[in-house]
């Protein structure tokens, strides 16, 4: 269902659009789309980079400052609180939806409260559950719209072989830690070669599209293991977290809804549990999986189905004459209270425990470098000393003798002004006092 408007103006929030993560490539995918369907998608971010560059070459206009719009959107499609709270406050009469795409990271929690934000839409079960369930979200306002792929990008390989040859992890949490040789160890028992594509492994890689059909077996989580069915690999959903295990055609359906993602998993990633998975490699299976993605989770339902819920937002908005000003401001000023915190960086009684031992300890560390300093410059004075005590004891030749006492009373001189004028610092003084510090400042208990 298109709009009824013949255009919308839609401005697209996120933490980030530089590095290719999961929400950043969802931006580019998404407003790529809204402009070929004729909208107009503005990207929003404070930290932006290569997946800036790439809209902007697309002619999206990208933006780090809501002071250089200069017409407010239509509709705010929020990604992340932080960014999404800075755009609700820019366009104050602008309506809003907000995304959630993980249940871990910080950027995703709390979800941002507002009269303005008209639905929150989850991108898979387990987010509606931590929208609905642990930040109290009515359910009436959440739906959920599952992940897509870009099936124009993502075409289908050639069909699979009997046996798999090749292996691929799929993914930027991987580097070359115990979980990937573990997953190499696995495949090297079936005679299957592996490689490695992602930001962890130092091998990122911009248009995975095209590396994709040389794999037969592909290990992925979320969207990287949505493109991989979609190109017809065989996936075992994995990462560092766990296992997860074959998607198959029987477990599809449980593994589309809950994103192919953290909730399912389960398993420590061994040596022997990888090996079980790549036994479960069936290329007729894993064709007919593919064949039900393609049919299911292209891009182009998604984009109907998100123009449908912007088009119910922007006439439920329209309808009301008035926002209550008084429920934003309060729902702002319990944003404000919750970000506190992490702003002023105190976290609790912990946290300033961990910091005093660490303060603690750096002073302690900086009393012993200038006592064992303080210990080496008067053992060089000692030994000088003893040198010209014994060179005045037992030299035949006075010249030589005067000659040589001199050097090394010049040298224990220059020795003993260090000393003296370490003992005159400010540092030092410091030192001779830091017991009071410590006892005044870093005692236990003392808040």
């Amino acid at each position: 269902m298109e709009p009824l408007a013949p255009s919308m103006r839609v401005l697209i929030t996120n933490n980030a659009l530089a590095l290719r993560a999961g929400s950043e490539l969802y931006v580019r995918d998404l407003a790529l789309a809204l402009l070929r369907r004729g909208h107009t998608p503005i990207a929003f971010s404070t930290d932006l980079g290569e997946i800036a560059r790439e809209l902007r070459a697309a002619t999206v206009p990208v933006v780090d400052d809501l002071n250089d719009l200069g017409a407010p959107p239509d509709i705010i499609h929020g990604h992340h609180h932080l960014d999404t709270m800075t755009a609700l406050l820019h366009f104050d009469r602008t309506p809003a939806i907000y995304f959630c795409h993980g249940w871990t990271p910080w950027q995703e929690a709390p979800p941002p409260r507002s009269p303005r934000i008209f639905r929150y839409v989850a991108v898979d079960d387990t987010c509606r559950d931590r929208l609905v369930f642990q930040h109290g979200i009515p359910e009436a306002q959440v739906q959920v719209v599952l992940n897509f792929v870009d099936l124009a990008r993502f075409r289908p390989r050639s069909p699979l072989p009997k046996k798999p040859a090749r292996a691929l992890i799929f993914s930027n949490n991987f580097s070359d830690g115990d979980e990937t040789k573990m997953i190499r160890e696995a495949c090297a028992g079936f005679g299957i070669a592996l490689d490695v594509i992602g930001m962890g492994s130092g091998h990122a890689c911009s248009a995975p599209e095209t590396r994709l059909g040389d794999y037969d077996l592909v290990f992925a989580k979320a969207r990287a293991a949505l493109e991989a069915l979609a190109v017809g690999n065989a996936v075992v959903v994995c990462d560092k977290a766990g296992l997860g295990g074959m998607v198959t055609a029987e477990n599809l359906a449980e593994h589309r809804r809950l994103n192919f993602g953290i909730r399912q998993l389960r398993e420590p990633v061994t040596v022997e549990r990888v090996a079980r998975e790549v036994r479960r490699y069936d290329r007729s299976d894993a064709a007919e999986v593919s064949a039900r993605i393609r049919a299911e989770a292209g891009l182009e339902p998604a984009i109907d189905r998100l123009l449908s819920i912007y088009n119910e937002v922007i006439v439920e908005a329209g309808a009301q004459r008035e926002f209550d000003r008084s429920a934003e401001a309060r729902a702002t000023s319990g944003y404000l209270r919750w970000l506190s915190p992490l702003l002023k960086g105190r976290q609790g009684a912990e946290a300033r425990a961990a910091q005093g031992a660490h303060q603690a300890a750096f002073f302690q560390m900086v009393t012993k470098r200038m006592a064992e300093e303080r210990l080496e410059i008067e053992k060089r004075i000692a030994d000088q000393a003893e040198q010209i005590e014994t060179l005045t004891r037992h030299a035949a030749d006075r010249d030589t003798l005067e000659a040589l006492s001199k050097q090394l009373t010049q040298s224990r001189d220059a020795a003993q002004g260090q000393l003296d004028q370490i003992s005159a610092s400010r540092a030092w003084r410091w030192i001779s006092r830091y017991e009071r510090f410590r006892q005044r400042w870093i005692s236990p208990g003392r808040s």
